[in-house]
């Protein structure tokens, strides 16, 4: 059994230079970077490089995709490649640890789906990725005016107190609600697909967020955007939350399009999301 496996990154559509663009590249394991080509059509290629079988055989990737470290760290570098690669060209990124046995296992699975990789960089031609995230927020909302409470027992005062307190979440709940359909106004208006991912709580919403990323993740959408509508659409995605307190929009990209690389319920080792 030989000891290196077939680390594959993306599917790509041939470009003048591109050999030369990965040729520099080091992947995951600070592996060289190559190209894989489909033999009955030079058009398409298969973006690889060479991780130790130890590591990547399925056993012992289950092992590590336990371990935060490691995954960081492979995480990094296959995004690297692909976001170097997609400044050259359209790419199909694959999924996170997607390994074949040796380069012709990968080139046969290039030729079996080559109709679908190449109709799917077709679709992806010349557009991106944005994530568009929203925040609740209540401790943003200005605070009503207290009643004087001289007058109230304990537990009418605290009654008050819990009715003032959910008074304000249900404001910041309903600015989300409106900054949403501002965002998604914006979407039909600009973008040509979008992809709803689950929100971020608890360990993902920590790692995600920082002390300037405060709040409660009610949104976590994927909008495939084509480049020349990229300024329309940040302008009025940025301006979702104007006018609405305890609401926070947040759009990070642009992005290779992660989130777009398979049509929904497609299998075959295309990505599901893009970087938090």
């Amino acid at each position: 059994m030989s000891d290196v496996l077939t680390y594959a990154y993306a599917v790509v559509r041939a470009a003048e230079g591109l050999q030369e663009a990965a040729a520099p590249l080091r992947g995951v394991a600070d592996a060289p970077v190559s190209l894989v080509t489909d033999t009955g059509d030079d058009q398409l290629g298969l973006v690889v490089s060479h991780v130790p079988a130890r590591d990547f055989r399925e056993d012992a990737l289950k092992q590590h995709l336990e371990d935060l470290e490691w995954l960081e760290a492979v995480a990094r570098a296959h995004h690297g490649v692909i976001e170097a690669l997609a400044e050259r060209t359209t790419v199909l990124p694959l999924r996170l640890a997607t390994v074949y046995l040796d380069d012709q296992r990968a080139r046969e699975v290039l030729q079996a789906r080559r109709t679908v990789f190449a109709e799917r960089l077709a679709r992806l031609s010349e557009h991106v990725e944005w994530g568009v995230k929203i925040y609740v927020e209540p401790s943003t909302v200005p605070a009503t005016p207290a009643v004087p409470a001289a007058d109230l027992t304990p537990g009418r005062a605290y009654l008050r107190n819990r009715r003032q307190q959910q008074s304000v979440r249900d404001t910041a709940y309903q600015a989300a609600q409106k900054a949403a359909e501002r965002v998604e106004t914006a979407g039909r208006k600009h973008a040509s697909d979008r992809v709803r991912h689950r929100v971020q709580q608890g360990f993902l919403a920590e790692a995600a967020g920082s002390a300037a990323r405060t709040g409660e993740n009610v949104v976590n959408d994927a909008y495939l955007v084509p480049l020349k509508r990229c300024d329309d659409f940040l302008a009025d995605v940025t301006r979702a939350a104007d006018g609405l307190d305890g609401v926070r929009v947040e759009a990070t990209g642009p992005w290779a399009p992660y989130s777009f690389a398979m049509p929904p319920g497609e299998s075959g080792g295309a990505v599901g999301g893009a970087p938090p």
